[in-house]
Formats: C-alpha cells, structure tokens, sequence
C-alpha cells in the first residue's frame, strides 16, 4: 500500500507583520538595508531585489528601538523582485531578549 510522504509544517511559529522594521543585512559579499514584511521567533521576510539563493548564509542587525539584535539566518525562500524569507540560525544570547522584546511590540500594536 503506497503512502503519500508526510511533509512537515514550513513554519512552527507564527510571523507577525512588520509595519516600519528594518535591517541591515549581509549575504555573499553584498550589504543592504531592506524592509522587513514580517518576523517571527524563527526567521523573517525581508523586501529586495536581489536575487539570492536558497542555502545562502545571512548576518542580520535590526534598526529597532528596542536596542541591539543580531542573528545569523539563512536563505529558506525567494521571491524574485519581493524579497527572500530568511530563518535564524542563531541569535546572540545578549539579544535575544531585545527580540522578544520586538515581538512583543509588534503583536500588541497588530491587535
């Protein structure tokens, strides 16, 4: 009997959308600053339209008032012209809460 594979959830937490988020952002050499669309615990959803590729490696600082937030993330997902979905890989221990911190904003003022 032949079963259809079972294909895990893309995302394990919810993004929140981002209304003025942005990042500095560096991947192959080049350096950007870009909109963020969205952003979650695990990664975010970054406007550009440069074309990277899936696998890439990413160091990500937010420009947010909560203060310093770094990450390490790599590229999940392209959409050619729109911007790449990136997923964190790590984020500096020290930071951590300032993302939280982040989080924690952009869901109150989305309510």
């Amino acid at each position: 009997m032949w079963q259809q594979p079972i294909s895990p959830a893309r995302r394990f937490n919810s993004r929140v959308e981002t209304p003025d988020v942005w990042v500095y952002w560096r991947c192959g050499g080049h350096d950007d600053t870009s909109r963020v669309r969205n952003l979650g615990p695990g990664g975010l959803f970054i406007e550009t339209r440069c074309t990277k590729v899936v696998g890439a490696q990413t160091q990500v600082e937010f420009l947010v008032q909560e203060g310093q937030i770094r990450a390490d993330a790599v590229v999940r997902h392209v959409n050619p012209g729109r911007g790449v979905g990136l997923k964190f890989r790590a984020v500096k221990e020290v930071d951590r809460p300032h993302l939280a911190a982040l989080l924690n904003r952009l869901r109150r003022s989305s309510e």
